[in-house]
This record gives structure tokens, C-alpha cells and sequence, in this order.
């Protein structure tokens, strides 16, 4: 493995870029797993498009200026964490890559940055914590219950979770023509071709077997037992709520004593009722293009909301990002902060184990030659060098 150093991030040079790992990753899963983790929903219109709008904002040197030094430490809800981006949280995480949230989990950590874990992915709430020491930020799907919402959150606040997430823009499961074909629309199925592609990848195949079959841990208490994946598909479907009305977000910042962000807003009419709310921070987001096709890119209401509301609340963003450009564009755009989820299962998928540390290390490496590059000192200084 060839490997190159920049002030102590090391990455493989064999895949420079995400979409090198992105091509690495199709190459190592089953198709079925890799299409859930690539496709949107519909035509993927508003997947493609978040991307390339994102590159469509320029960023403007300042050669002249002394700059001898740029930092990406960045300061969020008390702690100072060493760049600008997280890890989003995506769901079966374990189907893709197996123990790929373990792997992520640990990599956030040791490189100080924040790992969001979903209700819905194969790693528990108590697991997370216990990689991260207790930094582990979580992301709520709403329970239809309130018993169980009240329990789940009650386990996130025991295992010291400094941030949970609400999650807004799931009212219906997206209509995503691949996963219809491969089996994987709620309720699953497990059809032959599925099974003869598991065998064309027997590298993931003997890591599945090796670290077992992935399970909604976080949901494991309030699942009956031996579901076949029918019922689970109802099971699934009756558990969650599904939208996120102001009425249920007010009960959740009195039950929750931490830092609490909704994901999801795509308007500023929803960023304002999240502030009344008295929320701590917004994730400007639109699923990664999995739900709303018709829909904008992200980087247009992140623009909006940030010049509107950025001085009452900490507002971030996911979706289409995947690269330390895309990043610096982002933070330009007035972002305080920044998630992927894609980039990083691609990492995971791609590398196993070294995954989440080559991704990061590598986001890093070139979100710094971008601020040595146009002169920018802190990340905070990024809406200056905005061509407008």
C-alpha cells in the first residue's frame, strides 16, 4: 500500500478521491448493497443536482495576504472538534460494508471529529458511545409510541450523547426505483439474483459471516423475536411516526438535556420554527436526494438560511458533498458546519477497516491545501474568499 503524509494524515494513494473509493466500493459489495448506498429516488434528478450545484460556488484567493499558518479546528456546541465535517448518519450501515458504523465510530473518534449514529443502522446507541467516549452525537427517528421515544432517549442521555438529532424529512419511505428491483423496499425480500451476487463477492460475503448478520441494535428491545424480513417490513412501518410536527418536538426539548439539532429543513419558514422551538442547531438537508426528487439541492437553502438566520442558530449541511472543495464551497456559503454520509460507507466499503481513517485523512488533507491555498486562516473566514 503506498501511503502519503501531509502534517501526520495519511491515506492510500491508490484511491486519492472519493469517487475513486465510490468506484473501489462497486467493485467489493453485492449490487444490491452498493445501490442502496449510491441511488436516490425517482429519476435521482436532486441526487445529481446536489452535487453539482454545490460546484457551482467559486471561492476567491487572497495571494497578497500573509497567512503563515490555516487551522481546521472548528468550535461546535462547547467542543472544538479538528475540521469541519461529520460523519452523517446512514441507515444499515452493516449491509454495506460489516461493522462499517464500528469502523466509522472509532475513526471520528481518533481523529475528533463528530459521528452520528441512526436509529436505524446496526450498531447500538451503547456501543457507539462506548467507541467514542461518550462523543457519539444520535440521530431519533420519531416513535409512534411515546413510551418508547421516552426510553430511547432516556439510553441516549445514559450513555452521555452530547447531541441528539431529529430527524423531519422522512414522512414517507422514498420511492427509489433500484431498491424496488433488488429487493431492499420495505418489507425486504431476498431473491435469488440477491443471493448469486452475495456469492460473486465472497471478501464481503466471509466479513458478513465473520461479524454476523446485521441487526437494528438500537431497536432490538422493542422488536419481537424471529421476525422473517415481512413482518419486519410492517414492524418498521408501524414503529415510526413518520412526520415531525412542532407538537412533537416541543415534548422532546423538555425531555432532553443535551444540545438538540433538527435534520432536515429545507425552507426558512422551518429554520425559524426551529429557532421559536428553541432547537440548538439545524442540518440543512434533503436526505441525499432519497426522498423528494422535485425538491431543491441543498446548497440553495443553506445560502438562504445562513445569511437569515445565522447569528440565532448554528446551521449545517449534508447532502452532495464529497470533497474538501465541497466542503470549503459549503463553509463559504455560510455552513458553521458540515456532514457526509455517502463518502464515508464508500471509504468503508472500499478499504474495510482502514476505511473511515483513509477518508477522513484524506478529506482533511485537501480541505487544507484549499485554506493554504486562497489565504483562508480559520474556517470561520471561508464566507470572505465567496466570489458573490
Amino acid at each position: 500500500m503506498r501511503v502519503h503524509k501531509m502534517k501526520n494524515l495519511e491515506y492510500n494513494t491508490k484511491y486519492p478521491s472519493i469517487e475513486d473509493l465510490r468506484n473501489r466500493a462497486k467493485q467489493r459489495i453485492p449490487r444490491f448493497a452498493f445501490e442502496y448506498l449510491d441511488g436516490g429516488c425517482n429519476e435521482e434528478i436532486n441526487l445529481r443536482k446536489n452535487t453539482s450545484e454545490i460546484r457551482e460556488v467559486e471561492l476567491q484567493p487572497k495571494y497578497l495576504n500573509a497567512n503563515p499558518n490555516s487551522s481546521m479546528k472548528t468550535e461546535l456546541f462547547g467542543h472544538e472538534y479538528d475540521a469541519p465535517f461529520g460523519i452523517a448518519p446512514v441507515g444499515l450501515q452493516g449491509l454495506m460494508w460489516p461493522n462499517a458504523s464500528e469502523i466509522l465510530a472509532k475513526a471520528a473518534f481518533e481523529h475528533n471529529i463528530p459521528f452520528i449514529l441512526s436509529t436505524v443502522t446496526t450498531t447500538s446507541i451503547e456501543r457507539a458511545s462506548e467507541l467514542t467516549e461518550g462523543r457519539a452525537w444520535f440521530q431519533l427517528y420519531h416513535p409512534t409510541e411515546n413510551s418508547v421515544r421516552d426510553d430511547i432517549i432516556a439510553r441516549a442521555q445514559a450513555a452521555e450523547c452530547p447531541v441528539l438529532v431529529l430527524l423531519c424529512d422522512v414522512p414517507t419511505f422514498g420511492f427509489r426505483p433500484k431498491e424496488i428491483k433488488n429487493g431492499l423496499s420495505m418489507p425486504p425480500k431476498m431473491t435469488v439474483n440477491n443471493m448469486l451476487q452475495i456469492l460473486g463477492k465472497p471478501r464481503w460475503a466471509l466479513e458478513t459471516l465473520k461479524h454476523g448478520q446485521p441487526n437494528f441494535e438500537t431497536l432490538r428491545p422493542y422488536m419481537p423475536n424471529n421476525l422473517n424480513l415481512k413482518h419486519l417490513g410492517l414492524f418498521m412501518d408501524r414503529l415510526f411516526s413518520k412526520r415531525m410536527p412542532e407538537e412533537k418536538i416541543a415534548p422532546i426539548r423538555d425531555l432532553w438535556k443535551g444540545k438538540l439539532v433538527l435534520k432536515g429543513v429545507a425552507t426558512e419558514e422551518d429554520a425559524e420554527r426551529a429557532i421559536k422551538l428553541g432547537l440548538d442547531g439545524i442540518i440543512v438537508s434533503n436526505h441525499g436526494g432519497r426522498q423528494l426528487d422535485a425538491g431543491e439541492s441543498t446548497i440553495k437553502p443553506l445560502t438562504r438560511i445562513a445569511d437569515k438566520y445565522g447569528d440565532q442558530i448554528k446551521v449545517m449541511m449534508d447532502s452532495g458533498i464529497r470533497s474538501g472543495p465541497d466542503i470549503a464551497r459549503t463553509l463559504a456559503c455560510g455552513a458553521d458546519f458540515t456532514f457526509m454520509g455517502r463518502s464515508f460507507m464508500y471509504g468503508a466499503a472500499a478499504l474495510g477497516k482502514e476505511g473511515g481513517n483513509h477518508t477522513i485523512s484524506l478529506l482533511k488533507t485537501q480541505l487544507q491545501q484549499v485554506m493554504h491555498q486562497i489565504g483562508c486562516e480559520r474556517t470561520s473566514d471561508f464566507p470572505g474568499h465567496l466570489k458573490m
